[in-house]
């Protein structure tokens, strides 16, 4: 493997462990300003004890989301000294702006989130937690304008082959940054939701009856059910988008190769690029042509419009793409199937109380502890579609992949990469144990001295 192949595996391999953490938290502190005002609303102790809980998994995504970012950006110069040169004015500014914006307003108000509780007026951690809460916002924001213009730029002119701004506004609002900003958050907040879903039923089968893990558990299933429908339909108006404006990384999607009518909606498939065509298929017939279209005779663009002239392939690799794409789909489908599940029986009468965890049958409780990550195979997958999808080139139709690498020796790559893997490993293998250590621990009733293990259910 050549350094261009391993660079691309090593940042592929850190943004993959860095966006495990924001897509938790850019939520997730929205969730904890919501069980802040609902106490304070209420007086209700267990959205202060949900609070308590919550606030501490919150900090240990923090501390571990700064730091894989620390190390990812350094690669921009390290591995990717060419993406800077080209686009570096655009890249720069947005960077910044995300530092300035968002770093500044989670690092300066973090520590009064977490400590300040009984240290300070409750308006002022409500405000502090506020604060918080919109800094992982506009850190998300930043980040994602910079990932949208990379897939549509706009708003710049090329001087002697580097980008120059010509219209910060159209480079902030380029044609797809309204469209993957709301898939992103949306992914977040389910992402979140099925987390504290995931650690609740944990925390159920330790024998957790609290009132603040019914009220968490209750407010988290109702908020993925609710969510998942309308990120159905955020994602397919991305995907009209990319149809738009990135058609062959919907060809690849699709696993389609020719240009038709009727095109099928492909189930499964195994891609050969070699001979250009699907070994094997199964399908609903029109289907991808009634998504992409709205039209079962609509058109549908094939890969093979993607091959210059010269044989050079202009065109994303479609594997990748194609699987991706359907591991996310599914794993959504599996969430919306438990979030609805868990409603359903939720809200199943028991006697004279509707909204009881114990109509929860045991098998779901069980399912939903290893759902509780189902949310990063998610997010992940669908990341890996946009971002291979994006290939050959690094900012659509302005810079390609191969000409920003770094003039480093493969060997140098390849022990960075197997580093970075090791520690990553050990980190992420101690972030899950210690986040089953706090829901044991809550489990047992140690971080919540005010509140009996066996409260009844509260009225709200």
């Amino acid at each position: 493997m050549d350094a261009l192949l391993l660079s691309r595996i090593q940042f592929g391999a850190n943004i993959s462990f860095h966006i495990l953490f924001p897509s938790i938290n850019v939520a997730l502190a929205w969730v904890l300003l919501f069980f802040k005002l609902r106490y304070n609303a209420t007086g209700n102790e267990a959205w202060h004890d949900a609070y308590r809980f919550w606030v501490k998994v919150f900090a240990l995504t923090f501390g571990l989301g700064v730091v894989s970012g620390i190390t990812m950006s350094f690669q921009f110069g390290t591995n990717w000294p060419g993406f800077m040169e080209t686009v570096g004015n655009i890249a720069g500014p947005l960077l910044a702006y995300e530092v300035l914006t968002a770093f500044f307003l989670e690092a300066a108000f973090l520590g009064i989130m977490l400590f300040g509780m009984s240290r300070v007026p409750g308006w002022l951690h409500t405000l502090a937690t506020f604060l918080v809460a919109f800094g992982t916002l506009m850190s998300a924001f930043w980040i994602l304008v910079l990932n949208s213009w990379m897939q549509t730029p706009a708003g710049f002119e090329m001087r002697d082959g580097v980008a120059f701004a010509t219209d910060w506004s159209q480079i902030i609002f380029n044609p797809s940054m309204p469209y993957r900003i709301a898939h992103m958050l949306l992914a977040s907040a389910m992402t979140a939701s099925f987390l504290i879903i995931g650690l609740s039923a944990y925390r159920w089968i330790k024998g957790d009856r609290s009132a603040e893990l019914r009220t968490t558990l209750r407010f988290a299933v109702t908020m993925a059910a609710v969510l998942i429908p309308v990120q159905i339909i955020a994602g397919d108006q991305h995907g009209l988008n990319t149809l738009e404006h990135q058609p062959q990384k919907i060809a690849a999607m699709e696993g389609n190769w020719e240009t038709a009518t009727h095109v099928p909606m492909l189930l499964f498939a195994i891609p050969d690029e070699k001979e250009r065509r699907n070994l094997f298929e199964i399908g609903i017939p029109d289907g991808a042509s009634l998504i992409l279209r709205h039209d079962p005779a609509g058109e549908v663009p094939g890969l093979d419009d993607y091959i210059a002239e010269d044989g050079t392939v202009l065109h994303p690799p479609v594997a990748p793409v194609f699987f991706s794409f359907r591991i996310m789909v599914g794993t959504g489908v599996l969430m919306l199937a438990v979030s609805w599940a868990g409603v359903f029986f939720l809200r199943r009468k028991r006697g004279e109380t509707r909204w009881h965890a114990e109509n929860l049958p045991g098998w779901l409780v069980y399912v939903m502890v290893p759902m509780g990550f189902s949310g990063w195979l998610a997010t992940l997958a669908g990341w890996y579609t946009t971002e291979i999808g994006r290939q050959p080139w690094l900012v659509d139709g302005v810079l390609k992949t191969h000409d920003a690498v770094g003039e480093l020796a493969p060997t140098m790559v390849l022990s960075t990469l197997l580093i970075y893997l090791a520690i990553y490993v050990i980190l992420l293998g101690a972030y899950v144990s210690v986040l089953f250590y706090l829901a044991g621990k809550a489990a047992r009733g140690d971080h919540v001295p005010h509140s009996p293990k066996a409260a009844p259910l509260p009225a709200e």
